[in-house]
């Protein structure tokens, strides 16, 4: 793993869609008074028509869009695309200690959220500066977004995270002040059967890292052990960039060991996917 500039490894271009639970304090208001709060909140609401593009398809009416220092978002009502994309009963929906209301996507109860791309700035030579204060501008809106809308839960689309919405507040205003990003509410950690064996893999940490992580469950481990190892592997690499070259390191318990294998893909390129193992001193 290298070490260089931590907010532009941890703040990387704005990601995809985010969706919340709007709360008691906007829902079922008029589209005035809920441009009125934007607006109050220091957002700059305009109204925005359809324009076709795929993203108005994700959102419905009233559309907005919303700036926050260099960052600009298109925001409004979730529209059935949006809805699809969160659903909680999904197999590839995480849920982290978030049970949704029954009736999450009746008509106004979620809000999406997507950050629009400026190309003046974003892959242009000599960004690298401005990129990690527009994600760390992006992230300053959704804590302000939770506190307006009042939200009881957010869907994290790169993980495919529902998670507890002040919980995630108050996870992302700590990694403003401190630089230490809140793992579990950013990275989903997912197990999988693989016929005899079972392994457990990473989601969403791809965004920070470049890489996601998978390893076999050795026999015995249970998932919560699991998650407690890749979860401290994925803040390091979140902190100190992708796994270059394999290596072994030791684990969290004496005698304990662990080996990454970033591997090659085709291409020479750098595999996506790290594989790890775990194992023990005999």
């Amino acid at each position: 793993m290298d070490v260089g500039n931590p907010d532009a490894l941890i703040l990387p271009v704005p990601p995809e869609p985010f969706a919340l639970i709007v709360g008691a304090a906007m829902q079922g208001g008029s589209n005035e008074a809920v441009e009125a709060a934007l607006r109050r909140m220091g957002l700059r609401p305009e109204r925005v028509d359809g324009d076709g593009t795929d993203a108005a398809a994700h959102v419905a009416e009233p559309r907005f869009r919303l700036r926050f220092g260099a960052v600009s978002v298109l925001a409004g009502p979730a529209a059935d695309a949006a809805l699809d994309l969160a659903d909680p009963d999904h197999p590839s929906t995480s849920l982290l200690a978030a049970s949704l209301p029954r009736r999450w996507r009746e008509s106004g109860a979620c809000w999406v959220f997507i950050p629009e791309r400026d190309p003046k700035r974003d892959g242009v030579p000599g960004s690298s500066t401005v990129q990690p204060t527009r994600m760390r501008e992006f992230f300053k809106m959704m804590v302000l977004l939770i506190d307006l809308f009042d939200a009881s839960h957010i869907f994290w689309s790169p993980a495919r995270l529902w998670s507890d919405a002040p919980q995630f507040r108050a996870s992302i205003a700590e990694m403003l002040a401190s630089g230490m990003p809140p793992v579990l509410h950013l990275v989903a950690f997912r197990r999988r059967e693989n016929g005899a064996d079972a392994s457990m893999g990473t989601r969403g940490l791809a965004l920070f890292a470049g890489q996601e992580l998978e390893a076999r469950i050795p026999v015995g481990w249970t998932v919560a052990e699991m998650v407690r190892r890749l979860s401290r592997l994925a803040l390091d690499m979140m902190l100190n960039g992708p796994v270059q070259y394999a290596r072994t390191m030791r684990g969290l318990e004496a005698g304990e060991w662990i080996d990454l294998s970033p591997g090659v893909a085709s291409g020479g390129s750098q595999r996506s996917t790290v594989l790890v193992e775990f194992g023990r001193d005999a």
